[in-house]
């Protein structure tokens, strides 16, 4: 499979990982569009959140367990937010569901 997450997720790709689990993978997005912003990926691929069913839905339900444990360890005391993107009109770049963990800073209310 050629999945840059994937590939960050075994290795082969060098991230700056932040979290891991059995489940989940999370590390520091390259272009971060706030002070902190990491991406949180399940380890199994589920192309985007589209493609969530029963049968790998736990895999989500992991996601949201550690990204409270993510944002505490990266010193998001005041809020944060996440995002993810779908298809090619929401701007999805990687064909593998991820989560935009933001914060660090009071973010802007549009997100037009």
């Amino acid at each position: 499979m050629d999945c840059l997450f994937c590939k960050i997720i075994a290795g082969e790709i060098p991230s700056g990982k932040v979290y891991e689990d059995e489940l989940v993978y999370a590390f520091r997005d390259i272009n971060p569009q706030a002070p902190v912003h990491v991406l949180v990926v399940p380890k199994a691929h589920i192309a985007s959140a589209d493609e969530i069913t029963a049968d790998n839905s736990a895999a989500v339900a992991a996601i949201f367990a550690a990204i409270p444990k993510i944002a505490a360890a990266e010193g998001l005391t005041n809020g944060y937010r996440i995002i993810t993107n779908i298809g090619e009109d929401g701007c999805q770049s990687v064909r593998h569901m991820h989560f935009h963990l933001l914060g660090g800073k009071k973010l802007p209310e549009s997100m037009a």
